[in-house]
């Protein structure tokens, strides 16, 4: 049975590797794009964009997320040429002046390949492989990590949350495994946020551990997200405080990457939850043995 705090050995691309599950890792945004939902236009050149990533990586990021396409609901598209463009070169400086675990936000096959030949480690896809299921054999050819993300976006969902997590999710696994992409390789992603109302977001939260049935580490981007917003009355560049407070639940709630845009302040509401986890298994192997 999954337990989602022990080790789980994530293999990525490069011969890198993460261990999940005994500690939670910080996975930092690092957008650029003109119109993200909360940072769109601050890192909207490569030298901002990596300067950003390498503060993330000094503040405590185990990863940063490179993305050159927003996911805003209302945001126009973006061809592929330009997605290219905007990621590229961010990627390859990092991979050339760092020794920085890399993540492509992408949910394009051809993107994903060019990324990981750039220097990128992890494929992040928020369309759970079902916009391009060739993105799957890309990980699978390249070795990637991959992460898959849920969304009740441009389909018909499930009334239940968590029936519906298994319905798409299943759905993503299955494209996977059938791509060649090996177990060690997958984290999955609930995708708060992503086509879910307030009480979805919450419920979802509430019921998170119910997800471990997958038998895979998860992980959770609530980071800025409306919902915090709807419950704590704050527009999105004031939402870190809630978003460090989901951290804190989700993290003793089992999740193991957290995926934010200030790395500082949920980094210390990760450390406050795995000390308390810590203790609390100081405290089971005591009675054990007593």
């Amino acid at each position: 049975m999954f337990s989602p705090f022990d080790p789980f050995d994530w293999r990525l691309a490069h011969g890198r590797h993460l261990e999940l599950g005994p500690r939670g890792l910080l996975m930092a945004i690092v957008n650029v794009t003109p119109d993200s939902f909360s940072d769109g236009g601050r890192f909207d050149s490569a030298d901002r964009a990596v300067a950003q990533a390498i503060l993330c990586l000094e503040e405590g990021a185990a990863i940063v997320d490179i993305g050159g396409e927003s996911t805003r609901p209302d945001a126009a598209p973006v061809a592929a040429a330009e997605e290219q463009d905007r990621i590229l070169p961010v990627i390859e400086a990092l991979a050339g002046t760092t020794d920085a675990i890399i993540s492509v936000d992408t949910y394009r096959a051809e993107t994903a390949r060019l990324a990981v030949a750039a220097g990128a480690h992890i494929v992040n896809d928020v369309h759970g492989l079902q916009r391009e299921p060739g993105i799957a054999r890309v990980a699978a050819e390249t070795g990637a990590g991959l992460c898959i993300m849920h969304t009740g976006r441009d389909r018909r969902k499930l009334p239940d949350v968590v029936e519906d997590q298994y319905l798409f999710l299943g759905r993503s696994l299955e494209i996977a495994r059938e791509a060649g992409v090996s177990r060690e390789a997958m984290v999955l992603d609930p995708g708060f946020g992503f086509a879910k109302d307030t009480d979805e977001n919450l419920e979802l939260m509430a019921r998170f551990g119910e997800l471990f049935g997958f038998g895979l580490p998860l992980l959770a981007g609530t980071s800025r997200k409306r919902f915090v917003g709807a419950v704590t009355g704050r527009d999105a560049d004031a939402r870190d405080v809630g978003t460090a407070a989901t951290t804190a639940l989700l993290r003793v709630a089992g999740a193991a990457v957290f995926r934010v845009h200030d790395v500082a302040i949920n980094r210390d509401a990760l450390a406050m939850a795995d000390a308390m986890l810590a203790s609390g298994r100081k405290v089971k192997a005591r009675e054990t043995h007593a």
